[in-house]
């Protein structure tokens, strides 16, 4: 049932003459105050058009207005205030949730049409830190949301898998390099190695020369390069898997960097072909002049290709493979430049599926107000800031429920779910201030406050043996506001969808578990009376619309804590 439609429908038929009906539906809004109803009609607009008192418009609306859904009507100054049957629409919202289950709120938006999602996308032979979290968090939501209305997610994981650095770090492990320690603890062992390199390389800097040296062996497939570089590239993929599974994030490719080296010679010839590519001193470019953007550098003066040329290829390569709908490149806002130029230099190649292609940028992960910060070493390991997550959950599961079944997987759970939480409730364009301690609070605006709240709601259903049922609808103060957010659902996921903003669900779900414990505190759920079905109907649906929220932003919810 669309509330909004309906009351679109009505209040058109009384000013057909001057509104159509998308301008109606654009002007009805939900009012401030709840004490001005549940929703408003302003008629300011009207007043223009009928050149009389927008008041005296409001005024004679409300006398025309009825409606099944539709309790009470009231002008106020310009404003026609509507305010719902509580029975009528609680009725209908939970009948429907307890109807569908985890598919309320599903639509058909995408007709089965893949979309593309580049994110993740560390470095290989480099620790997986707390900088990549944004991009593998978001991401992963971003697909669960298109899953949601319709399309087909492909979830491609472009490893950063090449570059002058793979020379380095051979020649740092040929040098130094001691084979037990690198299989015993690969990461760890093949980012010191990369550090150590630098630091010689500033007192003798013929080492950058061998590093180089090294890379172009890998270039031109030399054997042993090739068998170091798969060597570390294969243990990387192993340990980035490991926070994967963590996290519950999965991937359709792994194809990362490496595997467009023999293809991206086809791209240059196109570009040759449509006469795009323009020398500038001694390099080749494309101008983006007629943007006002500077010109985006496809091979470098020595002919070595760069980012755009290794992207457009991508890029060519993964329409041709999924023919998808959309692309969605999530990925920090300081790449924002790059992804314009792509876009547009792809549109210049002719493709016109390009304009189909979306960067979905967002900021840093601060701690103390800086950047997090991988050079010299200094790096946060996200499995470190989980595994202590995971700790500090336990710990707070001693204090309040010793006796928890399953403690150690419901630390996990809630461990997990607050890092993930804790970025996806800000907007994704802020910076996020890194803090355990705030991310694992019960209380607030938190991952465990909402999974507190989904494992409340379970556990005064197993008070009941029955199946909760819907009779008259619950038609109290205390559990409307709950009503009206669990009809809201749908609207919410519709909009992250289209803002390509998961924090628009978080921050819906912090909302509704504050609805809910309110009215838990206020009104006794399990009292025998002619009610109680209808309240469990509500406590049941509650719980539905929190699970699937939290699997939309990638996290568990538990049944008990």
């Amino acid at each position: 049932m669309d509330i909004k439609q309906s009351l679109t429908t009505v209040i058109h038929e009384h000013v057909s003459e001057h509104l159509t009906l998308k301008e109606v539906a654009k002007l009805i809004e939900k009012p401030k105050s709840e004490n001005h109803g549940d929703y408003s009609f302003p008629c300011f607009i009207l007043a223009k058009k009928m050149r009389q008192s927008p008041q005296g418009i409001a005024s004679d609306i409300t006398k025309k207005i009825e409606d099944p859904l539709i309790e009470q009507v009231e002008a106020v100054g310009p404003y026609v205030n509507i305010f719902l049957d509580k029975s009528v629409v609680s009725t209908n919202v939970l009948k429907t949730i307890l109807k569908e289950g985890s598919n309320y709120g599903q639509s058909q938006i995408g007709q089965g049409e893949k979309i593309v999602l580049d994110f993740s996308s560390p470095n290989i032979a480099k620790p997986f830190s707390m900088g990549h979290l944004r991009s593998t968090v978001i991401g992963q939501s971003l697909a669960n949301i298109v899953e949601k209305v319709g399309f087909q997610s492909v979830k491609i994981n472009y490893l950063g898998d090449w570059g002058t650095q793979f020379g380095k770090l051979i020649y740092a492990y040929k040098l130094w390099g001691d084979e037990n320690k690198v299989r015993q603890n690969p990461i760890k062992e093949l980012l010191e190695l990369y550090v150590k390199f630098h630091k010689e390389a500033e007192a003798n800097p013929q080492l950058e020369d061998e590093g180089r040296n090294w890379f172009k062996k890998l270039e031109d497939g030399d054997e042993e390069a090739h068998q170091l570089w798969d060597w570390f590239r294969d243990e990387s993929l192993k340990e980035f898997k490991k926070i994967y599974d963590l996290l519950g994030v999965d991937f359709d490719s792994y194809n990362g960097e490496a595997f467009y080296n023999d293809k991206m010679a086809n791209t240059i010839n196109q570009l040759k072909e449509r006469e795009l590519l323009v020398e500038s001193d001694g390099a080749e470019v494309v101008s983006l002049d007629e943007f006002d953007l500077p010109p985006s550098l496809i091979k470098k003066r020595d002919g070595a290709t760069l980012y755009a040329t290794r992207d457009l290829t991508a890029a060519i390569y993964r329409q041709n493979q999924y023919q998808f709908k959309q692309a969605i490149y999530v990925v920090g806002h300081e790449q924002s430049l790059h992804f314009k130029q792509l876009f547009l230099v792809l549109q210049k190649m002719g493709f016109t599926w390009a304009q189909n292609m979306h960067h979905v940028p967002f900021g840093f992960i601060l701690k103390d107000g800086k950047k997090m910060s991988t050079r010299k070493g200094k790096v946060v390991l996200l499995d470190q800031v989980i595994q202590e997550a995971i700790e500090l959950a336990k710990e707070n599961i001693d204090d309040k429920n010793p006796s928890l079944e399953n403690k150690e997987k419901v630390a996990e759970m809630v461990g997990v779910g607050a890092i993930i939480f804790h970025d996806l409730k800000n907007d994704r364009l802020n910076n996020v201030e890194f803090s355990l301690e705030d991310m694992l609070r019960f209380e607030g605006h938190t991952g465990p406050y909402v999974q507190y709240t989904h494992a409340r709601a379970q556990s005064i259903l197993s008070k009941y043996a029955a199946e909760p049922k819907v009779n008259d609808g619950v038609n109290d103060d205390e559990s409307w506001p709950v009503v009206k957010r669990l009809h809201q659902f749908p609207e919410v996921i519709l909009k992250s969808y289209i803002e390509y903003e998961p924090s628009v669900i978080a921050k819906y779900l912090i909302d509704l578990s504050q609805a809910f414990n309110k009215y838990y505190g206020k009104v006794k759920i399990l009292h025998d009376d002619r009610q109680l079905d209808d309240r469990l109907a509500l406590v049941e649906s509650t719980g539905i619309v929190i699970k699937d929220g939290l699997r939309l932003l990638g996290i568990s919810a538990p049944e008990n804590m």
